[in-house]
């Protein structure tokens, strides 16, 4: 990536932005903050659009039916409409909120007509309206007039008739309404006539649905363009702006800054700069991108590009946590199904999908993992494939499989330092990486020794020695040798034990896989137990099964995303020094 800045003629800044939008090569970085009145406009009208949208369930990203022609003035109006009618509509629904509590208060206390109470008022006689607790009745004077109207539970609805209007009782006294049931029932049926019509309205405005998408389109383009046109910065009559562009791009641009006499600076980057990425890999390594924009991650300008190996491991710690080559057979015809309704999806998306569920088959294959049925391993053809020393369901197999697990995290993790070794290659700063290399080993017979009772080696000694010596003294080595050694030794010990977790994290692959296999296991001995021997028990061992495995199934997908991914996010990254800072390539253009 270069770093660009060119220089254009104030006069003709809209034509060359234009020109230079069409080429889509540049990646703007503002100078200035870019304001304006346009910016302002176009920024409100995308709001309208976007509240408009919301409103009437619209995506942003939905794909577009038939076109209709509109002006853009026309647009504008119905988005206001949709907004000005949704306002309409919340006061509609509280009305009618409001209107069934009249309601209600009638089929309570009975059609009392409020017009004869306010009658009666006048004449002297008060009609007063309480709720008590039942047993607060006995503390109520003898001599006052109640009637009791109801009984709900342990409520009392209780009327009081009194000739002084200042009299009443020490309980919660209830407002009456203001007009009769029937009144707020034909006000109740109008309000209802007129939601319907304003949500008829709003439906119908949906119909409107591909100009609102492609006249946010046009609204997100136009504000991209003022944007680089005001946050470009001045300079005795000439304009310039700066972003970044691909080394194989240099070549375009410097042709048409010749053929339109643009000033074209063409740098590298500087180190304080913030620059964004731009992913190259061979279309098959491409696939794992989508897991990248799942996560909202990417490896900053000047970090490892690790999508090789992410797909590489992704899909081992996919298969060794689904563990079982019929879910992975689920996974694959899914797949297929999906590619044939979906069509318009992006095809890396089943690519991943259909290497994920090939390895998932595979891994079940050698472990003999079918759908937690230990007979299904057992039938001549796939016993063939299956490895005796990695069975699933030989108990004395599971420290072996964690301990595959460990191996696993021990290559993953030395490569890391290795890749950083390589870039370092002609410093003194790779000998440190071969050293944590040299440590990563030292505590995975650690790791062995401790949890799983392997015989602790005597290499161990020296491993950790020689590692801890290597890291110490070319971590941070200067002319001031002893002062690069005190400096890192006083975290050193901290990073060893932070590295002995790291490794044993990886055990969770062993771990994750046991559970789903014991989980399909147990569902399948349930519905065993229950049999198949009439309709009824069919029917419930039937549904155990499906129930119990699709929750398998889902529960295995949920610890791909937390412990497939975070393997590779966290402690392979770590060991990178990577922190995934990156900033997406998104070059003006049309």
């Amino acid at each position: 990536m270069k770093q660009v800045t060119i220089m254009l003629a104030d006069k003709n800044i809209e034509e060359a932005l234009k020109k230079l939008r069409r080429l889509g090569v540049v990646h703007i970085k503002h100078i200035l903050p870019p304001t304006a009145n346009e910016i302002s406009s176009l920024e409100e009208s995308i709001e309208k659009i976007d509240k408009a949208m919301a409103i009437a369930g619209l995506k942003k990203k939905e794909l577009l039916e038939k076109e209709v022609i509109c002006s853009q003035e026309e647009v504008l109006k119905y988005a206001e409409e949709i907004i000005s009618l949704s306002q309409q509509r919340e006061k509609i629904l509280i009305k009618e909120g409001q209107l069934e509590e009249k309601i209600a208060w009638f089929k309570k206390w009975g059609n009392i007509d409020p017009h004869s109470i306010k009658e009666l008022a006048s004449q002297g006689v008060f009609v007063k309206f309480y709720i008590c607790f039942k047993h607060l009745l006995k503390g109520i004077p003898k001599d006052k007039s109640i009637n009791i109207i109801r009984e709900e539970g342990n409520d009392i609805y209780l009327v009081l008739i009194t000739d002084c209007k200042e009299e009443k009782l020490e309980l919660k006294e209830v407002e009456i309404p203001e007009e009769g049931i029937i009144y707020y029932q034909r006000e109740l049926e109008e309000t209802k006539e007129v939601l319907k019509r304003t949500e008829d309205r709003i439906k119908n405005l949906t119909f409107y649905k591909s100009v609102f998408l492609n006249y946010r389109k046009n609204l997100i383009k136009e504000l991209e363009f003022y944007k680089v046109r005001y946050g470009m910065a001045k300079e005795e009559g000439f304009l310039y702006l700066q972003g970044f562009c691909p080394q194989e791009s240099c070549k375009s641009l410097e042709e048409l800054a010749k053929k339109e006499n643009w000033a074209v600076l063409l740098e590298e980057p500087k180190e304080q700069e913030e620059v964004p990425t731009l992913l190259r890999n061979p279309r098959w390594i491409e696939i794992i991108h989508p897991v990248f924009k799942l996560i909202g991650t990417l490896p900053g300008y000047r970090e490892y590009d690790v999508s090789f190996w992410f797909l590489l491991f992704f899909s081992i710690f996919f298969a060794m946590l689904i563990g079982d080559a019929g879910y992975g057979i689920i996974f694959l015809l899914g797949t297929l199904f999906a590619q044939r309704k979906f069509k318009k999806f992006p095809k890396e998306i089943f690519r991943l999908a259909y290497i994920l569920s090939i390895f998932t088959i595979i891994w079940g294959l050698i472990t003999g993992t079918w759908f937690g049925w230990e007979k299904i391993a057992r039938l001549p053809f796939l016993n063939y494939f299956v490895i005796d020393r990695i069975n699933s369901f030989v108990e004395d197999n599971q420290s072996f499989i964690m301990y595959i697990s460990f191996i696993i995290g021990l290559i993953q993790l030395s490569l890391a330092h290795s890749i950083v070794a390589f870039r370092y290659i002609n410093s003194l700063f790779a000998l440190a990486q071969i050293g944590w290399i040299f440590i990563l080993w030292s505590v995975f017979f650690i790791a062995g020794y401790l949890i799983l009772d392997k015989p602790l080696l005597p290499i161990v000694k020296i491993l950790l020695i020689v590692g801890s010596g290597l890291v110490a003294v070319f971590s941070r080595f200067q002319k001031n040798i002893l002062k690069g050694i005190l400096l890192t030794i006083s975290d050193l010990p901290l990073k060893v034990i932070s590295c002995f977790s790291d490794l044993v994290s990886y055990a969770r692959l062993f771990a994750v896989g046991y559970a789903s296999t014991l989980v399909a296991a147990t569902f399948n001995s349930i519905a065993q137990e229950i049999g198949f021997n009439s309709l009824i028990s069919g029917f419930i061992s039937s549904l155990i099964l499906f129930c119990g495995h699709t929750l398998n199934i889902v529960l295995g997908l949920l610890s791909v995303i937390v412990h497939g991914i975070r393997l590779n996010i966290l402690e392979f990254s770590s060991h990178l020094d990577m922190q995934w800072t990156g900033k997406a390539y998104q070059p003006f253009r049309e």
